[in-house]
């Protein structure tokens, strides 16, 4: 006869801390796209949680169990995909990575969404420093992140001088494109252009 001090005993069951609230990712991917969607359709000013929400087709709670404020789920938002937007070209050569990351910029910057989003953000940032900062935060850090490893290749391979002024080589990477795609806001770069503008930006940093 067995008794239940012979049975093997099974690990307790760990629970949840209470309160916690377990967020699906499938969820939060949701709320993005409809951050974008809400951005392009109505614009920042008129966005609202409860657009978003209904967008994603997700109640208020569960934007925010993860933002706590309109200002913070954008900002949030924008600067993901302005970190994580760009590949770091690896073409062996710097006016080869400066033409691709040139090319991938041009796309991304003509794209519908980010032609609406950009502009309007830019114009709330003029009247919000809040977002001033954190937009002007989330785009030199994205930008500046593959442009500095385009800068670290191209010191290993000996194409520019060690030790140059990042700062002033950062702006002759990324100044240009930005002026064009989103100050300015001309139309689609011409036959040849960003080529000729990866050759002369090459060329200007190896004067440096």
């Amino acid at each position: 006869m067995t008794t239940n001090a012979d049975q093997p005993q099974q690990p307790p069951r760990r629970r949840a801390p209470a309160g916690a609230a377990v967020l699906r990712e499938d969820v939060t991917e949701a709320i993005r796209a409809a951050v974008f969607a809400e951005l392009a359709a109505v614009g920042y000013a008129r966005m609202s949680i409860e657009g978003i929400a209904r967008r994603a087709g997700v109640g208020k709670t569960a934007v925010y169990r993860r933002w706590r404020s309109k200002l913070h789920l954008v900002l949030d938002v924008v600067s993901a995909l302005a970190v994580g937007g760009l590949p770091a070209p690896d073409t062996g050569a710097l006016e080869g990575d400066l033409r691709l990351l040139y090319e991938v910029t041009s796309r991304a910057l003509r794209h519908p969404v980010a032609s609406q989003i950009i502009p309007d953000l830019q114009a709330e940032a003029a009247r919000n420093p809040e977002i001033a900062e954190a937009l002007g935060k989330a785009l030199r850090e994205g930008q500046d992140g593959v442009a500095s490893a385009i800068l670290e290749s191209a010191e290993d391979r000996g194409e520019v001088r060690p030790g140059l002024d990042t700062d002033l080589a950062l702006d002759l990477i990324s100044g240009p494109l930005y002026w064009r795609s989103v100050v300015v806001r001309g139309p689609k770069p011409p036959k040849g252009y960003l080529a000729a503008l990866a050759r002369a930006t090459a060329q200007a940093l190896k004067a440096l």
